[in-house]
């Protein structure tokens, strides 16, 4: 069931893609923003009350609906499982913005690119080198393909129903919403990183199997606490070795982009240097995506014969 899901949900992204911040974010922001008023001390235990009411609610409601579909008709739990699939995944949230900018790097139109960029991360871009764009789109589009793809089926994948994936995008956006509110919101940041533990290894090990895997697993190991988020950089650095690009973390806001926080020295010739980041390997993130989701679907595949074998 979970494969037919997922076929679905890519083919309905395609015919009729979401909007995600009228039909996600902006429900999830007003259920969260409920509970703030109401529980919000500014302590901690109060954090961990809010954040517990703003995913168990939802996850015993849907829990509740699947069961009741599911005994009228395994059809109807089928339909449930798409729908949420289709609210809590998918390319959409960010193919369009990393083709636009692809698409304009190779016109030479760096400002456009720049802008696109800007529009994309929420914050001001001030460089406009093609290289420094490329590399930024090509992070932000690996861990967006982590947070809206691979991380969302892995918890599809491990509880049942649609309470894996809805309870990855709860966290993940009631992390985002309370991240500034002090000792209230840090539970719901710590939860968040327990959530995402597992999937951001599985997606870094996939990033390894379809890309160059010597050069991956040296940079997961070597480079990934470089990140600010332990978990992203996993995921970064396991792609920029399977990519054999150098990555980093530029600082939007600054009038130059830090290279301190390079993932591959580009000093040393040792396993996983790669070359800098240019408009050409921003294809080749897109074909390591790909592969990684193919090697998704193969394993769903296995599992479901698995299932049925037993």
């Amino acid at each position: 069931m979970s494969f037919f899901s997922l076929i679905v949900v890519f083919l309905l992204e395609q015919l009729h893609p979401l909007d995600y911040s009228r039909w996600v974010a902006r429900p999830v922001h007003s259920w969260t923003a409920f509970l703030e008023r109401h529980i919000d001390a500014g302590g901690y235990r109060q954090g961990i009350l809010g954040a517990g009411l703003a995913l168990l609610l939802p996850l015993l409601l849907v829990g509740i609906v699947y069961c009741v579909f599911y005994r009228i008709s395994p059809l109807l739990a089928f339909f449930i499982n798409v729908l949420a699939l289709y609210l809590t995944m998918g390319f959409r949230q960010f193919s369009h913005f990393y083709t636009d900018i692809q698409l304009a790097l190779r016109l030479n139109d760096p400002e456009r690119a720049r802008s696109l960029l800007s529009e994309w991360r929420g914050e001001v871009v001030v460089s406009a080198d093609p290289g420094d764009i490329a590399r930024c789109a090509i992070e932000t589009a690996l861990s967006a393909s982590h947070r809206h793809v691979f991380a969302v089926l892995l918890w599809f994948v491990i509880l049942p129903g649609p309470l894996g994936a809805l309870l990855y995008r709860l966290a993940h956006l009631l992390s985002e919403h309370w991240r500034e509110r002090g000792e209230f919101g840090r539970f719901a940041g710590q939860l968040f990183r327990v959530v995402d533990w597992l999937p951001a290894r599985t997606t870094a090990a996939a990033f390894a199997v379809v890309g160059n895997f010597e050069d991956a697993v040296y940079c997961w190991r070597r480079q990934s606490t470089r990140w600010y988020d332990n978990n992203l950089g996993i995921v970064l650095a396991s792609g920029a070795g399977a990519l054999g690009v150098r990555l980093g973390v530029p600082v939007p806001e600054a009038s130059e982009w830090s290279e301190e926080e390079v993932l591959s020295d580009s000093g040393n010739s040792d396993p996983g240097i790669g070359e800098a980041a240019d408009v050409d390997f921003m294809q080749s993130a897109t074909g390591l995506v790909w592969r990684a989701i193919v090697l998704w679907l193969l394993m769903l595949v296995v599992l479901g014969l698995a299932k049925l074998a037993g």
